[in-house]
C-alpha cells in the first residue's frame, strides 16, 4: 500500500448504526474512498443484511446505556486512530403532560445525554490527533434555541438541547487536544422516528439524502466549524 493512500486513511465511529440515519450514514461513508466505518448498535441485523460483508465495515453490538459500553468500546478499538464519531444513537419519547414516568425519563437522557458524553470522553485519546478529530452530534429541530416546538415532545426536546449544548462545551474542554465538536439539529427526515413522532407526516428529505450530508460533514465540516449548532432543516417537522 502506498504512502498517498495510507495518509488518506480514515475511520469513523457512527453510533445507532443498525437502522434509519445511522444505517443511511454508514452506507454513505462505505461509498467514500479509505474509510472504515465502525458501526456501533444493540442490533446490526439490519444494516448487516443490507451491506452484505463490507469490507471496510467493522461491527460492533453494544448497548451503549450499559455501565461499561464506553470503557468495552474502547477495548474493541484499541489504539485506533478516529477520525470522526458521530452521535446517532438515540430514542424518542412521546407523551402527553401528565404521562411522563421516571423510567422512561431516565433511559431518554441515558441514550441521548449521558452516553455521548461518556463515548466522546472515553474516546478522546482515540480522536486526538491531525487532522483535528470531529465529534458530531445528531441533535433536532426540537432542541433547538427558538425553534418550533410540539405537544408530547418536551422531554426529547429537552434531550436535544441539553445534546447541543454539550457539543458547543466539548469543543471548550477538547479545545488543546486536536478534537472538534458540532452538532447537527436535523429538521424532518423520512425515518421510523420521525413517523412515531408524528403519524401521517410526509417528510420531504429522504434518510439516503441526510446520511450523506452527516457522512461528509463527519469528514470534512471540522475544517470550517467547532463548537457550532447548525440547523440542517427544510421543513420543521
Amino acid at each position: 500500500m502506498g504512502a498517498d493512500t495510507m495518509s488518506n486513511e480514515r475511520t469513523v465511529v457512527v453510533t445507532g448504526a443498525g437502522r434509519g440515519l445511522g444505517a443511511a450514514t454508514v452506507k454513505a461513508l462505505l461509498a467514500m474512498p479509505y474509510t472504515t466505518v465502525v458501526a456501533v448498535s444493540r442490533d446490526l441485523s439490519d444494516i448487516l443484511r443490507s451491506v452484505g460483508e463490507a469490507r471496510m465495515l467493522i461491527p460492533v453490538e453494544l448497548d451503549l446505556r450499559a455501565p461499561e459500553a464506553a470503557a468495552e468500546l474502547v477495548r474493541t478499538l484499541g489504539k485506533c486512530r478516529i477520525h470522526a464519531l458521530v452521535q446517532n444513537a438515540g430514542v424518542l419519547h412521546k407523551a402527553d403532560m401528565g404521562a411522563h414516568r421516571r423510567p422512561q425519563l431516565e433511559e431518554l437522557l441515558l441514550t441521548n445525554v449521558i452516553a455521548p458524553l461518556e463515548l466522546s470522553q472515553a474516546l478522546a485519546p482515540n480522536l486526538m490527533g491531525d487532522p483535528p478529530g470531529h465529534i458530531v452530534h445528531i441533535g433536532s429541530m426540537g432542541g433547538f434555541q427558538d425553534s418550533v416546538k410540539f405537544p408530547g415532545l418536551v422531554a426529547y426536546s429537552a434531550s436535544k438541547a441539553a445534546l447541543a449544548c454539550m457539543a458547543q462545551c466539548l469543543a471548550e474542554e477538547f479545545k488543546d487536544k486536536g478534537i472538534r465538536s458540532n452538532c447537527l439539529a436535523i429538521g424532518s427526515v423520512d425515518t421510523a422516528m420521525l413517523r412515531a413522532a408524528f403519524p401521517g407526516f410526509r417528510a420531504g428529505t429522504t434518510a439516503e439524502a441526510m446520511g450523506a450530508y452527516i457522512a461528509d460533514f463527519a469528514l470534512n465540516g471540522h475544517n470550517l466549524f467547532n463548537g457550532k449548532v447548525l440547523p440542517v432543516a427544510t421543513t420543521t417537522p
